[in-house]
């Protein structure tokens, strides 16, 4: 088997190149990634890179150094990751996240790749409120990240062929990594809870979030590497996550207190009503992916960040400047001239930081 993994070098990555290795051994896995975030690592063993048997570097708006031919299977996680980044880089984001995307898709369809598996979101349901969202109802997405997913997903859909596709429109995710993100919401309680005892909910705390630890996504991903058309089509965007795993903020916040005893949670229950609340409904990855369902609890994600932090000496409450948030990382290239408005790598800054 060979499998390409376009993105493979971002807080995702890690836990995807880990579960694939473990579950074929032989397999030949090679990895593409711009390596924006490759000095990002956070408390790894050894480089995640190690268990892949290549690592290329390129930008994915380029397409991959390489043909396709002979690959059974190519994964797409390349993407600009969160809504702050996709306000500040929204041409970037759209080229990044959708054009290049299908474009890759196409150059794997003609090359006879059997499955094509995109990272999705469930950040394409927008404002949702009333019952949690199930893969018929309509989609709101309300920025340029999510405008790019369910764009990509759209793209996708109308391919003919017989290469099988699936869109994993993951829930929000959390947990421990090789290169840890602090811009997602039960990791950034996390190590605010670490490293101040505080966590301030700027909210009421009744916006509901559905969590996916990482491990839980590499999991999802095997699944998709070889899923037959037979099981849900040959096109399937599916919600990936569990029903049990939708929270409400209040709720995240007061179980990392409880993981962390002495911490002080602080929530505005003043505040107007957040509109970013949506509840998402995992019926059909259950009955689709029975043997690949998640398997981490929110408390194990929470010890596993805490053990991790911990691990690091973690104790900045100034993180939210640090390089595990990625707009930070991305303004930094910026600054020093590494990236250009367009996010590509700029003169022989660029060429050593892609070497």
């Amino acid at each position: 088997m060979r499998i390409l993994i376009a993105g493979n070098m971002g807080y995702v990555g890690p836990a995807v190149v880990r579960q694939l290795r473990g579950k074929w051994p032989q397999a030949e896995i090679i990895g593409l990634d711009s390596g924006y975030f490759a000095h990002c690592l956070t408390a790894a063993e050894r480089l995640p890179e190690s268990e892949l048997d290549a690592q290329m570097f390129g930008d994915v708006r380029d397409g991959p150094p390489m043909s396709l031919e002979g690959f059974d299977a190519v994964v797409q996680l390349a993407a600009v990751s969160n809504d702050p980044m996709g306000d500040a880089y929204s041409a970037a984001t759209k080229a990044i996240n959708q054009d290049s995307s299908l474009a890759l898709a196409r150059l794997a369809a003609a090359a006879g790749v059997r499955n094509f598996v995109f990272a999705s979101s469930c950040s394409v349901y927008g404002v949702a409120d009333g019952p949690a969202r199930t893969e018929q109802d309509p989609l709101n997405p309300i920025t340029a990240y999510a405008r790019s997913k369910i764009g990509t997903e759209e793209g996708l859909a109308e391919f003919d062929g017989d290469m099988t596709i699936t869109c994993l429109r993951f829930a929000t995710a959390c947990g421990m990594s090789d290169r840890l993100r602090l811009d997602l919401v039960l990791n950034d309680f996390v190590a605010c809870a670490l490293s101040t005892g505080r966590i301030t909910v700027l909210s009421d705390g009744s916006p509901w979030r559905p969590l996916i630890d990482t491990a839980d996504m590499a999991r999802a991903i095997e699944w998709a590497v070889v899923r037959p058309a037979s099981a849900g089509g040959r096109y399937l965007a599916v919600n990936v996550g569990r029903d049990e795993a939708n929270y409400q903020v209040s709720q995240l916040a007061n179980t990392v207190a409880e993981a962390l005893p002495g911490t002080e949670v602080s929530i505005n229950h003043d505040a107007p009503a957040d509109s970013r609340s949506y509840r998402v409904d995992f019926g059909l990855y259950k009955r689709l992916a029975p043997d690949h369902q998640p398997q981490v609890t929110l408390r194990q994600s929470i010890d596993e960040l805490i053990a991790g932090l911990q691990a690091m000496e973690f104790a900045d409450a100034d993180f939210r400047t640090s390089q595990m948030m990625r707009l930070k990382v991305l303004e930094r290239h910026r600054q020093s001239g590494r990236l250009n408005d367009e996010l590509r790598w700029q003169g022989t800054a660029g060429s050593r930081a892609a070497a």
